[in-house]
């Protein structure tokens, strides 16, 4: 399975952008994808509408847009790209606006992109590592950062956690528009603190996309997603619990807690 480092190239890094707008910066982040050979310009218009139709949700993180749509004809093959702006823009999100850092992913099916997506979690949910990427001077620079990131270990979280046997198995949903993309930052941050609390062999943990979630949803214990796509799943029978920062492991425990009010 592909690494961070080798599904986003320094080709495929540009820093300091100019944008107008968030268009102009989903768009900057395609043209990199379709110059690599990684997608075509209909995949960079289908993460455009894909933001059109669903809002905002791709802004996982305080200044931090995922940009991606479904897998399709228009991806030749499993890629990144990473856009950071001269200026930021507005996405529209209510909390994690305005953006500054652009990541699109291009993924040719649902899977092949896992471990990438666990170490970009653990990147931009690391203040430090964070901050290197933020003041990197060179695409050359923010690529080492990454290569160095896939060398090392997970970082361990903080905080008490309760280390009873936990729930009987359950699973829990995480949820994004197309089910490839920020649903498995969700995924991922949420597995970090259910194995911190002891619970990971108690509660499964599935990323999913809206029209799959009102399906599965009689078989999950709750729903994790963000405000945007809350809305657009209504009532589904069991508790939505909205994320705003689905890179944060302190935000997702307390999420957690009151799930399961412990």
């Amino acid at each position: 399975m592909a690494s961070l480092s080798e599904l986003l190239p320094t080709e495929a890094i540009r820093l300091d952008v100019p944008a107008a707008d968030w268009r102009e910066a989903v768009r900057v982040a395609g043209e990199l994808l379709v110059a690599n050979g990684t997608s075509t310009d209909v995949y960079t218009a289908e993460m455009i509408r894909n933001v059109e139709e669903n809002g905002p949700y791709i802004v996982i993180a305080p200044g931090f847009a995922f940009a991606h749509a479904r897998p399709s004809a228009a991806v030749r093959r499993t890629g990144m790209s990473w856009v950071r702006l001269a200026e930021p823009v507005e996405f529209g999100h209510e909390a994690n606006d305005p953006v500054t850092l652009v990541v699109a992913l291009a993924a040719r099916d649902s899977g092949a992109h896992t471990a990438a997506m666990a170490s970009l979690a653990r990147l931009l949910g690391d203040p430090g590592t964070e901050s290197a990427l933020r003041d990197a001077p060179t695409p050359e620079a923010l690529h080492l950062v990454l290569e160095q990131q896939d060398a090392g270990p997970a970082r361990a979280g903080e905080g008490e956690e309760p280390r009873a046997t936990g729930p009987a198995v359950q699973k829990i949903l995480t949820v994004c528009g197309n089910g490839v993309g920020t649903s498995l930052f969700l995924k991922n941050t949420l597995e970090k603190v259910l194995d911190r609390w002891g619970w990971d062999r108690n509660i499964t943990v599935e990323a999913t996309d809206t029209i799959s979630a009102k399906g599965k949803a009689s078989e999950a214990a709750a729903i994790l997603t963000s405000r945007e796509i809350a809305r657009t799943l209504g009532d589904v029978g069991v508790p939505v619990k909205v994320v705003e920062d689905f890179t944060s492991t302190s935000e997702v425990d307390r999420t957690l807690r009151d799930t399961y009010d412990v």
